[in-house]
């Protein structure tokens, strides 16, 4: 994508009439798109440690799909990111880890939406805890049943659970409903966890931030944005 199709979605959007306000926000995610595209960088995983220690040039990688957040690892939090729906991939440090998560499932509603109305049916588990044992340089991924409609997702719901599974297809781990009391007493990411959430971003941060998410984006996920950016 270059800078002139993002100016030509912009233009096509103020062309259709949208209200003032929507035309602000668009053009200084304009703005952020453009950035991002001339100067993205190469970081394609989220760092789940602080500093720079050694284990951390034979990390593994932890995949998220666009239906699993990642909340918290080893005690920290993860950044929230512009958008809570995209596939990324965590970098963790050899050895035990603790990933706190939750899964969301989307589903369009059927028939005709109030003005105002969401047009979706968001459908959330209690937040969930897999700990399992990570090996320098190995691929893991989330494994989970795919409910095929909404009324199965809603029943399905409070027994849910998501398996962690090796690179070889080997099952590593089994998630549990999070308990805050049980979580790991020395954390490998030494942040006071009130001190991190409540820190002010700074610009600079909120940036490498869009830079990671731009990076780490399918193309479809790129076009999501747009789309949610311009309408």
């Amino acid at each position: 994508m270059n800078i002139s199709h993002v100016i030509r979605v912009f233009h096509s959007t103020r062309q259709g009439g949208c209200r003032g306000v929507a035309r602000v926000r668009a053009a200084l995610v304009a703005v952020v798109v453009m950035s991002l595209v001339g100067c993205a960088s190469g970081v394609s995983v989220v760092e789940t440690w602080d500093g720079n220690p050694a284990a951390a040039s034979n990390a593994a990688t932890l995949e998220a799909p666009g239906e699993i957040r990642v909340t918290r690892v080893n005690g920290r939090s993860m950044s929230n990111f512009l958008m809570d729906d995209l596939a990324l991939d965590y970098a963790l440090l050899p050895g035990e880890n603790e990933v706190v998560f939750v899964y969301k499932t989307i589903w369009a509603k059927s028939g005709v939406v109030r003005n105002g109305e969401s047009k979706v049916h968001v459908i959330e588990s209690e937040p969930q805890v897999v700990r399992f044992e990570a090996e320098a340089g190995e691929t893991y991924r989330f494994e989970f049943d795919q409910p095929e409609s909404r009324q199965e997702a809603e029943q399905e719901m409070p027994e849910f659970s998501a398996e962690i599974v090796s690179l070889a297809g080997t099952s590593v781990a089994t998630s549990t409903v999070w308990d805050p009391k049980e979580q790991m007493t020395a954390s490998r990411t030494p942040i006071p966890a009130s001190t991190y959430e409540s820190a002010p971003a700074s610009s600079e941060s909120a940036l490498e931030q869009l830079k990671t998410i731009w990076e780490t984006a399918s193309d479809e996920e790129k076009k999501a944005f747009l789309r949610w950016a311009f309408e």
